[in-house]
């Protein structure tokens, strides 16, 4: 059931609505690593001089621009692990954009919502990019024992994470954060497992760009049909 609700949202990728969304995220998120990058870039200048001074050997220069590429290939390793807190954090401000979408195609007659303020919709985004950030940063130490297994658990962690608070973002337009709440918990597992496949290629460069989008679609739909399903 969790595949039919994304087979659903990605047929619907041509929405001229969910394309805004997603051209709006990648500016965002590129914007926010050429800045990250920028601010390292700078950091380590002042940290690392021209050239150095080795015993039988001399001055030795060039060590700005070895550290300067070497930060540079850093950064596309990190850009794997920084864009699901980033392109997540960034989609949380248009997800009402593409639930709306999603609801006018797939669930017509729905009564309308109050559109979310957009301070509450920034203060809900910076709080799931911190806390998302912070987890892995703590998770760092458990990769470190998973072994061939770290992006299994990569996935999980963020899966939680991502599933908690996106299925928690469209169900609070319908149910309010406590209606919300008390249907999550009652769903825990499909929760998860729909935020685990959404985080997999979250981890793949480019694919992640889009997936956000597809994530809020996708848990627009599974939202609806556990709502009605018949132990709610």
């Amino acid at each position: 059931m969790i595949l039919s609700d994304f087979v659903k949202a990605l047929a619907q990728m041509r929405d001229p609505r969910f394309f805004r969304v997603v051209l709006f995220g990648i500016v965002l998120a590129f914007a926010l690593l050429v800045g990250v990058y920028a601010g390292l870039l700078t950091f380590l200048e002042t940290l690392i001089p021209q050239q150095v001074e080795i015993p039988f050997v001399g001055p030795v220069g060039g060590l700005d621009t070895l550290l300067t590429w070497g930060s540079f290939f850093l950064m596309l390793v990190l850009s794997v692990f920084l864009m699901v807190p980033v392109a997540s954090a960034f989609t949380g401000l248009f997800l009402e954009d593409v639930a709306s979408a999603v609801e006018d195609k797939h669930f017509p007659g729905l009564p309308p919502v109050p559109r979310i303020p957009l301070m509450d919709n920034i203060k809900d985004s910076l709080n799931f990019f911190a806390l998302i950030v912070v987890v892995n940063l703590f998770s760092l130490v458990l990769f470190g024992f998973a072994g061939p297994l770290i992006p299994v658990a990569f996935w999980a962690i963020n899966g939680y994470l991502l599933g908690r608070e996106y299925f928690t973002m469209v169900a609070m337009r319908r149910l309010g954060r406590t209606g919300a709440r008390i249907l999550r918990r009652q769903h825990r597992v499909s929760i998860w497992l729909a935020g685990t496949l959404m985080a997999a290629p979250l981890s793949v460069p480019l694919l992640n760009l889009i997936i956000p989008v597809l994530g809020a679609a996708t848990f627009t739909h599974l939202f609806h049909r556990l709502n009605h399903s018949p132990r709610r």
